[in-house]
């Protein structure tokens, strides 16, 4: 033990794997989560005989996780998860109907015949994404981009080689729009924009490496559901001490001559050697840092997109459907001046739906369906939701009950919803985007908070709402930026496993 005690201000996943590398470094540490679960977004409920996981869906890069268990000395096989024989099932305007596998050789096989590409253009394209990828995390992904200590090093001069292939000046549609013939396929990788919440006809071209950990790679999805990733860095982090206070909402980090002092709830005050906040960025200098100076330029960056989400429980079996689809919108340009233009929703909105009891025993009957639909929507400015909530409700029905053929709400038989402002007042969400800023300028993806305070000595951040970005991996990835500042701040020795810093 260090004799030191940390604070971490909420248990979404960047906080669970920050108290997990505390406890590792020999801090004792506290969490305080104000909701009565932990996990943040990636959380589960029971709606009568359906479970949902009710946050994110998609998961990539497994290895962040195994370098937590390693990290704790435990076997990650006890992390049980699968990898998808299919990625996604994607519904066209005009009736067609892509079923993508994960086989690698097959995916282009698959997707050259299906589009009328030429198989070397999307193997290029890939094998692009992936050197782009691997280029740019040492120094990006896995580094702080605002300490030069950290930062520079000879994987820098590696990326700086591929900037040309970044098209850093071009827009990740445009990139699509030169390199592809079909307007299908376009749309196709246009869609990638909007894992960190941005929109592809604005956001620079090298976001076009988001692809890689879902094509290249592939997706998985845990034996219990997405949920499992939550429960399972919560049990990890109890098994290394880490003390949790669920219903416990954290008021104010307490400061005095520009250091951290403690914390203060409605329940008390609590002393602690450095704080680390898993709340949205803009939110923790809103309300626990009220009385403190703000990064004004940092935080005023334009708010990543929201979502309204029907979790809907169908009592019949869709066939032609798989764990994830996407019904693409007739218009996408249209599709995200609504959202971010006009602050609103387009009349044919693309629909994600996600259906876990696919794959996972026991999350709905045995004829029925969990339905996770999701259409991506404005930030919350004050718009009239519940009629907005509405009026998508009906849209959803009436373009999936067409394209599937059945009348879809005769069939549902327990429902729920969430929308932008149930978003911000459950996870504290800035105006309830969901992954802080979005990245529709070529240099807003470095220019998100640093994971630690430039004026306050002690305080950290960690989720995606700060570097390196939105997503599980990176929110995740985000603790170990933040424990690289700290050890090198209180000059801590690096931890390893096997030579390598985790």
């Amino acid at each position: 033990m260090l004799n030191k005690h940390a604070v971490v201000v909420g248990a979404g996943v960047g906080g669970l794997a920050a108290s997990i590398r505390l406890a590792v470094e020999g801090f004792s540490v506290s969490v305080y989560e104000a909701n009565s679960f932990v996990g943040g977004k990636i959380n589960s409920q029971r709606f009568g005989n359906y479970r949902f996981d009710m946050g994110p869906s998609v998961f990539t890069g497994p290895e962040y996780i195994r370098q937590l268990y390693q990290l704790c000395g435990e076997d990650f096989a006890s992390f049980e998860y699968q990898g998808l024989k299919h990625i996604f099932n994607y519904f066209y305007p005009d009736g067609s109907l892509l079923r993508l596998p994960s086989e690698k050789k097959l995916m282009i096989k698959t997707l050259s015949e299906f589009f009328g590409e030429d198989a070397r253009v999307l193997e290029k394209y890939l094998k692009k994404a992936e050197r782009n990828y691997q280029a740019i995390t040492p120094v990006f992904i896995e580094r702080s981009l605002h300490r030069f200590s950290q930062v520079f090093s000879p994987r820098l001069i590696t990326a700086f080689r591929h900037l040309f292939g970044y098209k850093l000046s071009k827009t990740m549609h445009q990139e699509n729009v030169e390199t592809f013939d079909n307007p299908k396929t376009v749309q196709f990788f246009d869609r990638y924009a909007t894992y960190n919440g941005s929109d592809p006809y604005k956001a620079p071209a090298m976001l076009n490496m988001i692809a890689h950990l879902e094509l290249n790679i592939g997706p998985f999805l845990p034996k219990k559901g997405i949920v499992q990733i939550a429960d399972s860095l919560y049990e990890l982090a109890l098994r290394q001490g880490v003390q949790f206070f669920l219903n416990h909402a954290i008021e104010e980090v307490l400061v005095l001559d520009g250091k951290v002092t403690g914390v203060r709830s409605a329940q008390g005050t609590f002393a602690a050697d450095l704080v680390v906040s898993n709340m949205d960025v803009s939110n923790s200098y809103k309300y626990l840092l009220a009385k403190e100076k703000r990064p004004s330029k940092t935080l005023a960056q334009e708010p990543s997109s929201s979502a309204i989400v029907f979790y809907w429980g169908i009592k019949n079996n869709f066939e032609q459907l798989g764990l994830h689809n996407i019904f693409f919108a007739d218009d996408y340009k249209k599709e995200f001046e609504a959202i971010f233009d006009s602050k609103t929703l387009h009349d044919d909105p693309t629909i994600y739906v996600n259906i876990t009891s696919k794959l996972v025993a026991g999350d709905a009957p045995p004829s029925g369906e969990n339905w996770f639909v999701m259409i991506n929507a404005p930030s919350n400015v004050g718009q009239d939701w519940p009629a907005i909530v509405a009026s998508a409700r009906k849209i959803l029905l009436n373009k999936l009950s067409k394209r599937l053929g059945q009348d879809i709400e005769s069939l549902i038989e327990v429902e729920d919803v969430m929308d932008p402002p149930l978003i911000e007042k459950k996870y504290r969400g800035n105006h309830g985007a969901i992954y802080g800023n979005a990245s529709n300028n070529r240099f807003a993806a470095f220019l998100r908070h640093p994971n630690y305070s430039k004026r306050i000595k002690g305080l950290y951040f960690v989720g995606v709402t700060v570097h390196p970005g939105g997503g599980i991996p990176l929110a995740i990835n985000s603790a170990k930026i933040a424990l690289d500042c700290i050890r090198q701040d209180y000059k801590l020795k690096r931890s390893k496993y096997g030579g390598r810093v985790l």
